[in-house]
């Protein structure tokens, strides 16, 4: 057992990935608390519209969809560290002024909007340039190690901060957590701040005057002629429309469908990020590139168990549910990201990595408003199954597209244990 812990949590020995991990979870489980205080504004400024939340949704990650690419030409030609601190301090000093708008109860809905907008510039910025940074922290050998830990931080805080979030949120109300929240974000600054550059794994890049010269459209080509990159993040682009809104859905569901409070509300979050945590554990022991079967599996079940939830009507079968679906989707999420890090030469890395963040994030400005529109008018549930059902059918249609490519077969095995198998020599 010692091992096998030792093994999980490799990368936490490198000084450099210890300070970046320990300032995210500080700053993501206030991240989180926002999220959960933010809708629940949402609702209350807006009488319970479900389209209003579909709205701040797609506020916070159009820039995202604007800006990504852009972000992942500049990490390709700067020094990452001193772009995370610019985007981070950035969005710590917009969180302080939507904490002191709510605190004064002076905001509106158009100010949830606007800060939601220019929160997601922040983001716009600082996620791809955050993914590109973990490989020059651990270096290749540890990056897939690395890179689970980076989920298991993300759910480790998504499980926090929703549950915290909704018990702050019955006693102090929102204010409290949007001030949290600026607290928070403070953390990845000093810690930023702190790392070694001497430590940093900077000899794959290019030279100088060759980053300089780097263009979003060499990445777009770079992508558009690996067929290994571009199936993930294909499948990425739907699922992510379609069924990745569950910080839209849960809160419809919750409040419209079974008409609890912020705290059930939390309980949804959680049990969907305790599933996600043991989906990302999960990973750290891997130490080679995924398959593209594993990835296409992973899809497959996600879309399913998403069906599952939103085709249930008891509260307490949604809660068990949203365990294997958050398991599944950061299971596909991972191992998706795994493959796309581990087969991209690093001089591309900042560009590919805002492309598959432009792919898992940006998508949400398109479905939010949709899956909100269709949660108002046919129910919280019907836009998680519907969503659901999409995610399958692109899954299974890419399925069938890499079986006939590769010239592999599916293989259905009962003994000892009924499974499916691909018989291929390409993995």
């Amino acid at each position: 057992m010692q091992a096998k812990l030792s093994t999980m949590f490799q990368s936490l020995q490198v000084r450099n990935y210890r300070l970046f991990a320990s300032g995210q979870l500080i700053k993501l489980i206030g991240v989180w608390m926002m999220f959960i205080a933010q809708d629940w504004l949402v609702l209350e400024l807006s009488n319970n519209s479900a389209t209003a939340l579909g709205v701040v949704t797609a506020c916070q990650f159009t820039p995202v969809l604007l800006l990504t690419l852009l972000s992942g030409r500049l990490a390709d030609r700067y020094d990452k560290r001193v772009l995370l601190f610019a985007a981070n301090a950035f969005w710590s000093l917009l969180a302080l002024g939507m904490a002191v708008l709510v605190l004064t109860d002076l905001v509106q809905l158009w100010h949830v909007f606007a800060f939601a907008a220019l929160l997601g510039t922040a983001n716009a910025v600082e996620t791809p340039v955050r993914q590109a940074f973990v490989s020059e922290l651990v270096g290749t050998p540890l990056l897939p190690n690395a890179l689970s830990l980076n989920a298991a931080v993300f759910n480790s805080a998504r499980i926090v901060g929703p549950a915290v979030a909704g018990l702050a949120i019955a006693a102090f109300d929102v204010g409290p957590v949007f001030l949290f929240t600026a607290l928070s974000s403070v953390a990845p600054l000093v810690n930023v701040v702190r790392m070694r550059t001497t430590e940093l794994h900077r000899d794959a890049l290019l030279p100088r005057d060759e980053r300089a010269s780097a263009r979003v459209v060499d990445g777009l080509r770079y992508v558009w002629r690996r067929p290994d990159l571009l199936l993930p993040m294909a499948i990425m682009s739907v699922i992510g429309m379609s069924l990745f809104n569950f910080q839209l859905t849960l809160a419809a569901l919750a409040k419209t469908v079974f008409h609890t409070g912020a705290a059930s509300f939390g309980l949804f979050s959680t049990a969907l990020a305790v599933g996600a945590l043991g989906g990302a554990l999960s990973g750290t022991g891997r130490r080679s590139r995924p398959s593209v079967w594993l990835v296409l599996g992973a899809a497959i079940a996600c879309a399913s168990f998403g069906t599952l939830v939103g085709l249930s009507t008891a509260y307490w079968l949604v809660v068990a549910l949203l365990v294997p679906t958050g398991f599944c989707m950061v299971f596909f999420a991972q191992a998706a990201n795994q493959r796309i890090q581990m087969g991209v030469d690093a001089a591309f890395r900042g560009r590919v990595m805002a492309l598959w963040v432009l792919v898992f994030l940006g998508t949400n400005p398109v479905g939010a408003p949709l899956i909100g529109w269709v949660a108002e008018h046919y129910g919280a549930g019907a836009s998680i199954w519907m969503g659901g059902l999409i995610s399958l059918a692109a899954a299974l249609v890419a399925l069938t597209w890499q079986l006939r490519h590769s010239g592999a077969r599916l293989r259905f095995r009962v003994l000892p244990m009924p499974r499916f198998y691909v018989t291929s020599t390409d993995c």
